[in-house]
């Protein structure tokens, strides 16, 4: 592929929408009437202004500029990514029809569309060098990406690695505020140091985090734990309520409702149930979980980690041994 961009629909979000859709979008509903091929970048920057008078400048301009590269930079043919943070896996296709607008779906921030051919089979983030993975996190929802992330790209979908890559390329983008996604980019390099755990330090992990917001947890040996590795609970024990049943699944790929529906089986009726998988869940176990008939949470490696940088503060020394992290201050 020629040009790659990428298009991250409400911050991947809408993977799975523009997956099974075949489409790419994005939102700007102010924009997206006036937002026709040709339309002058200018015109959208004014008008964006007009109707938002409230927003930063640098926003407004990063906005207009991102919707205008959507419609008339990107081409029929071009190549096209966009990512789910919640299974860290890349969708690959390429552009087949032009930009149109869709009024019925601004509430979905899902006002631009175009039509796309998505590869059946999406990339995993660890697939990809470091260089590549920093460069797909760029803080635009729509740009171009750089050489060598495209070359990378290109090699893996054809089954084989590149040598040793060269210094990574800026990707050009109109940007209100360059250090704008650093809280993004930190959770996705914290996913790719616990991606890296071996399963065992991630069940002590997720156990971490559970005391750390103020349960007790048993944590179960290796071997069969009959879908319990860890049992949270105030008291430790599992006399008092809530009691908390916790499975962790620590590899790449997705757990479906056949896992769910193991899991349930051997539940208590007065049991809350937590499932982790660090690789994410199908539809039909998103669909089972509704289902259940105890409360049941179900978290991806993005909540373990949100759930973490949230209640590190309160983590013990082992937790944080796990995953050292640093606090950084910005001004707001």
């Amino acid at each position: 592929m020629a040009r790659i961009w990428m298009v991250r629909g409400d911050g991947g979000n809408l993977y799975d929408v523009f997956r099974d859709k075949g489409i790419a979008a994005i939102g700007w509903a102010p924009l997206a009437a006036l937002a026709q091929q040709g339309a002058n970048r200018q015109a959208l920057i004014a008008h964006y202004e007009k109707e938002e008078p409230q927003t930063k400048r640098g926003r407004i301009v990063s906005g207009a500029s991102q919707v205008w590269r959507f419609v008339n930079d990107i081409k029929i043919g071009d190549g096209i990514v966009s990512y789910s943070p919640a299974n860290r896996l890349y969708l690959i296709g390429k552009v087949t029809g032009a930009a149109e607008y869709h009024p019925e779906y601004d509430d979905e921030g899902m006002s631009l569309t175009r039509t796309v051919d998505w590869q059946p089979d999406p990339l995993q983030r660890d697939s990809l060098s470091t260089n590549t993975k920093n460069s797909l996190g760029s803080i635009s929802t729509v740009f171009e990406i750089s050489t060598t992330a495209r070359e990378e790209l290109n090699a893996v979908i054809r089954g084989r690695k590149l040598p040793t890559l060269i210094k990574e390329e800026a990707a050009e983008e109109e940007a209100s505020d360059p250090w704008g996604d650093i809280e993004d980019q930190a959770i996705e390099r914290i996913k790719d140091g616990i991606s890296g755990l071996s399963w065992e330090d991630v069940q002590e992990l997720i156990a971490g985090i559970l005391r750390a917001m103020g349960y007790k947890t048993q944590v179960s040996k290796p071997g069969a734990d009959r879908g319990k590795d860890i049992v949270a609970s105030p008291d430790g024990f599992g006399f008092e309520h809530p009691r908390i049943v916790v499975e962790v699944k620590h590899r790449k790929d997705q757990m479906g409702a056949p896992d769910i529906r193991s899991f349930l089986g051997g539940r208590h009726k007065d049991d809350r149930g937590l499932y982790v998988s660090t690789g994410g869940f199908t539809k039909d176990a998103w669909y089972e979980a509704d289902r259940a008939a105890i409360p049941l949470a179900m978290w991806t490696l993005d909540n373990v980690v949100r759930a973490l940088v949230e209640h590190y503060d309160q983590t013990d020394t082992a937790t944080k041994r796990l995953v050292p992290l640093k606090r950084l201050y910005w001004p707001a």
